[in-house]
């Protein structure tokens, strides 16, 4: 099931500001270092814990119908859906009403449930698409606050070793305290 990032999220869920009060830095000099610091740091937690943490838009796509209705959604937590779009086997564009399906999004991962009849025939590749809103919320705030120190514990950490750690990589030292904030909020894969 091919997905895309359609929207970004439109801030980070640390302010500069507050990885500079948690740094202790009172000049600008490194503004641009952090607040890239802070995006990979999001990016990694956000790996890590297989949820994005603030609001953003996604695009699914699906080739069929799902045989019973009901479709797991990859990306989480999902917190509405803003569009469904069918294509016929002509290419030609049907939005579903919200009276079409249900968003079960209390479910991790989110469900979605058809609740009208799959279409004659829909085009043979991508032509169920869902636009669906994921994240926590729209600020920081709405963030659970263990991700966002741990947000803050990357940054603090790359800021201080700027030599030796990758990006992407949770350095050992720290490893023990990202994993305690992660954990409780990591989806696990059932295999």
């Amino acid at each position: 099931m091919p997905v895309l990032l359609i929207t970004p999220p439109a801030l980070e869920p640390v302010l500069l500001a507050e990885a500079k009060a948690h740094l202790r830095i009172d000049s600008g000099d490194d503004d641009d270092y952090l607040a890239a610091m802070i995006t990979a740091a999001r990016m990694q937690v956000e790996t890590a814990i297989r949820r994005v943490l603030i609001d953003q838009t996604w695009r699914v796509w699906r080739d069929d119908w799902p045989g019973d209705g009901r479709l797991t959604l990859p990306v989480a937590p999902v917190r509405s859906i803003a569009e469904i779009v069918v294509y016929d086997a002509d290419g030609r564009p049907e939005t579903l009403p919200p009276a079409a399906w249900t968003l079960d999004a209390a479910s991790v991962p989110a469900r979605l449930v058809f609740t009208t009849p799959p279409p004659a025939r829909l085009r043979r590749m991508n032509g169920l698409e869902i636009d669906l809103v994921a994240g926590y919320g729209p600020s920081g705030i709405d963030v659970p606050q263990p991700l966002r120190l741990a947000i803050m514990i990357l940054v603090a950490r790359w800021y201080e070793n700027r030599e030796g750690y990758a990006y992407g990589v949770v350095p050992s030292s720290i490893a023990d305290a990202f994993e305690a904030l992660v954990a409780p909020h990591r989806i696990r894969r059932l295999t």
